[in-house]
């Protein structure tokens, strides 16, 4: 896999002060896309143990809430095989920290086995190690600077526990507070 950029000490990808991964490849393609340099899966540079140690070395710091994954996609079925290990590692070492990730797949394309554009045998247990999961393609007719957390209307903050626990998507708290304006 390769990846884009690693941004330490973000604040606009996830709440609180994060590290952010973003993975290369993306299929997806969606009109205004604010990177569309990483949808070709060999940009930027290979993601190698180095880059695993440097990320994990920053989650340790006290300050910082979590991980967050962006792309490219996280979901294509090249990068979930090199996320799943990477992330088991982190619930290891950090596991008080929180693993957001973008996904412009759906919920329901993510957690349909029938679905062989996204769903692979490592999509769930990726999924068990989520937290937060902002899904849905950016739509541009839908952008607003409004949104919290998320570039289009059509996406939504989902609660991957209670998803899980529920089998459908549930919304996230962060989600809750945009729509009842509480930003």
């Amino acid at each position: 896999m390769h990846y884009g950029n690693i941004k330490y000490y973000d604040i606009a990808d996830g709440a609180g002060v994060r590290t952010t991964l973003f993975v290369s490849g993306c299929t997806h393609h969606c009109e205004g896309c604010f990177q569309p340099e990483t949808w070709d899966f060999d940009f930027g540079s290979v993601f190698t143990p180095k880059e695993e140690d440097e990320i994990i070395a920053s989650l340790k710091d006290e300050y910082v809430e979590g991980l967050t994954l962006l792309g490219g996609e996280p979901f294509e079925p090249e990068n979930q095989k090199v996320l799943l290990p990477f992330l088991r590692r982190i619930k290891e070492e950090v596991p008080e920290k929180t693993i957001w990730s973008y996904s412009g797949y759906t919920w329901e394309e993510l957690t349909d086995p029938e679905n062989g554009r996204c769903h692979t045998e490592d999509t769930l247990p990726l999924l068990k190690l989520l937290d937060v999961l902002v899904d849905g393609e950016f739509h541009i007719e839908e952008k607003s600077l409004m949104l919290r957390f998320k570039g289009s209307a059509n996406q939504r903050v989902l609660d991957v526990k209670k998803s899980l626990k529920e089998s459908k998507a549930v919304l996230s708290v962060y989600n809750e507070k945009e729509q009842a304006g509480i930003v």
